[in-house]
């Protein structure tokens, strides 16, 4: 996917899109030291990585404060961050060098991500965040055992193919409604929005 494509595809700025090339060439300059993302996908980061974390940025309500858990590479957090400025982004990363390159981009690219280099359990219940997102992150159950620190908070998880075998082991330790929605950029992946019930 091109840049123009993925313009065309989400409605966005030419603003908009060039903070995300400067994502981009970050993201290459970072990666020959750092492991960001896997290498094969490095030809393609505007459609396996840009746009499989900006579908899910029609589904966060206006002035939202979202906690993304195990941010890497910023996916989806910080291309969240870069088209809605709207969001008030917290970016939970523990290793020190992605937490170093999240907030060079995020400066680079004058995103108002907050990156934070800490585990998730030691940030989530200070944050209080009305969206939890995450990607390639943690099994669904250990990502709702973290949730439990913020309840309220809704899910926006982009899973594979094995998402709802997933959701079928969470059912066994945790009540909650999941709507599931069909990925854009992957044959049987999904998006997931999880509500907790009481």
């Amino acid at each position: 996917m091109s840049p123009e494509d993925f313009a065309g595809a989400f409605n966005v700025s030419r603003e908009t899109i060039s903070r995300l090339q400067t994502y981009h060439d970050l993201l290459v300059k970072w990666q020959k030291a750092i492991n960001i993302v896997s290498p094969k996908t490095l030809d393609d980061i505007w459609g396996r990585h840009f746009t499989d974390s900006a579908q899910i940025a029609e589904r966060i309500p206006q002035n939202s404060k979202v906690a993304d858990l195990g941010s890497g590479g910023g996916f989806p957090g910080l291309v969240l961050a870069i088209m809605r400025p709207d969001l008030e982004i917290h970016l939970i990363e523990s290793d020190n060098r992605k937490s170093e390159f999240l907030k060079n981009v995020s400066r680079e690219t004058k995103s108002a991500a907050r990156v934070h280099n800490d585990r998730v359990e030691n940030v989530l219940e200070q944050i209080k965040p009305d969206i939890v997102t995450a990607r390639a992150f943690a099994p669904l159950v250990e990502i709702l055992e973290m949730a439990g620190a913020c309840p309220g908070a809704r899910l926006l998880l982009l899973k594979g193919k094995m998402a709802m075998e997933e959701v079928e082991e969470a059912r066994k330790k945790f009540n909650f409604d999941c709507a599931d929605f069909p990925s854009r950029t992957e044959p049987g992946a999904k998006i997931l929005e999880i509500s907790m019930r009481d």
